[in-house]
């Protein structure tokens, strides 16, 4: 591909990514408060077996909206311009509101036939599995609706509604587990309510009834949007093994409450880690999109935030991972769980791996080549079920973090190294040399002051860590200058 130099326009995109930044980070930063939030919570309204089954349950609901849902919302996200050029945003968007019913009721109805063989591979009793398949009805909405804003590139209704959708599903999973006493049922019945009030707003401000008729349903409209959904689909249930499997593996091999461990650490790190880092990609994205199909080199640019998250996301995940015991403490976990911390250091390196690949794997979603990110998600998550069956019979739940690292290790890694002409991501060498040379003193005070003392609390610890990062960045940045981005 042949690209155009228009400073001018690519000046605009870049300002306004960072002015879009500011638009949904209170939702980014609500969210994570919000995600620290429900651990103390959840972990003292409901004992480990209860929790663990909520977090089985969360992770079959994650596994359905894969196949029939996420990835019409994400397709849609990616030619919303392409239709807006092209004037025809009413059928492009008829058109995803009609795909998306479809593949709602050929879910009801394959998992009507198969019902049987997905409770046992799940584990999970009859009326939970009812009960996650009616309340993908409303978080299917919700994604497509979330998508759409983004498209439209309205962070304030963005902002909004993720804010208002998860305190309301916090404030009603109190209340019902209070009143009804069902347990992790209280919080999906919870989910359900909230999320539909959510849904009901979400179609007026992203005026969704304006654009919707009677779709044509032509081969010319659906085709571009299969090819691109469909292997992405793919690569996300890849990226679901990765990264939820273990649950499922767990309750196969141990019980609930090794489940509940497993969601506590994952809500302890990658729930608030991955809230907070995707205040770039939200922002950049869609951009990057317009940008793209205005034929403007993207690759320094997609270079230039990955580095911008490398500086926001290695000291605070390294902090995490000398502290992880303390980080639990520090949600106010309640001790039935605190096993989870074993967890954390391999959780949060692995939440930053994976978060890399956003960046890494720009490239297929640019090129309409999803296939590539489903074939090295498919193999790392290969290789996750592969360790977790092997490590967790032998070291417990070390062996769960052991895999879960090495996989999103693996899926970055094999995104950095399979380049495509022109797309391929260039490097941020003098910033990743800045940090790199930042962090060695810190860790010698680290090393020196905080290894074998409690004069200074944990908390006040990490904060002057990551104080004294900052600090040596600043100084180390001034004398190299870290804003060129090599190849």
């Amino acid at each position: 591909m042949e690209y155009i130099e228009n400073k001018k326009e690519e000046k605009v995109q870049i300002k306004g990514i960072f002015k879009d930044m500011l638009k949904y980070s209170p939702s980014k930063i609500i969210g994570m408060i919000g995600n620290a939030i429900v651990i103390p919570i959840y972990t003292n309204l409901l004992l480990p077996e209860q929790y663990g089954l909520y977090s089985l349950s969360i992770a079959f609901l994650s596994f359905l909206c894969i196949i029939f849902s996420d990835w019409v919302g994400l397709s849609g996200l990616r030619f919303f311009r392409k239709a807006q050029l092209a004037d025809d945003l009413s059928e492009y968007l008829s058109t995803l509101v009609s795909m998306l019913g479809i593949n709602l009721s050929l879910m009801f109805i394959l998992s009507a036939i198969f019902q049987h063989k997905m409770i046992t591979f799940f584990k999970i009793s009859p009326i939970y599995f009812w009960a996650v398949l009616f309340l993908i009805i409303p978080v299917a909405v919700r994604a497509l609706l979330f998508q759409v804003l983004r498209a439209q590139i309205k962070p304030a209704s963005y902002t909004f509604s993720t804010i208002l959708n998860q305190f309301m599903t916090i404030g009603m999973s109190i209340l019902f587990i209070k009143w009804l006493h069902l347990g992790a049922m209280s919080m999906l019945l919870a989910m359900g309510l909230s999320i539909t009030i959510t849904d009901i707003i979400l179609m007026f401000q992203s005026k969704i009834f304006n654009y919707f008729k009677r779709p044509k349903l032509s081969w010319s409209v659906l085709f571009p949007i299969m090819l691109y959904g469909f292997p992405l689909a793919a690569s996300s249930l890849s990226g679901w093994i990765i990264n939820q499997s273990n649950k499922v593996v767990m309750n196969s091999i141990k019980s609930f409450t090794e489940v509940a461990f497993v969601g506590v650490a994952y809500g302890a790190t990658m729930s608030i880690l991955m809230t907070i880092f995707s205040i770039i990609t939200v922002a950049a994205i869609p951009r990057i999109y317009r940008m793209y199909e205005a034929k403007i080199d993207v690759r320094p640019i997609v270079a230039r935030f990955m580095g911008y998250f490398l500086l926001a996301a290695f000291p605070i995940v390294s902090v995490m991972a000398l502290y992880p015991q303390d980080v639990l403490i520090l949600l106010n976990t309640n001790a039935k769980f605190m096993q989870a911390s074993v967890l954390v250091p391999y959780f949060v390196f692995g939440t930053m791996f994976l978060c890399l690949t956003d960046y890494t794997t720009l490239q297929y979603h640019l090129a309409n080549k999803t296939w590539i990110t489903f074939i090295i998600k498919l193999l790392s998550g290969v290789s996750n079920v592969l360790l977790t069956l092997y490590l967790v019979p032998k070291i417990g739940l070390n062996g769960v973090g052991i895999a879960m690292l090495a996989s999103n290790f693996v899926f970055f890694f094999l995104s950095t190294v399979i380049r495509l002409p022109d797309l391929g991501m260039l490097v941020p060498r003098r910033q990743l040399s800045c940090i790199i040379i930042s962090a060695i003193p810190v860790a010698l005070l680290y090393k020196l002051l905080f290894v074998k003392t409690s004069v200074i609390s944990a908390g006040w610890q990490m904060i002057i860590l990551l104080l004294g990062f900052y600090v040596v960045y600043g100084m180390v940045h001034r004398l190299i200058k870290a804003d060129v981005v090599d190849d």
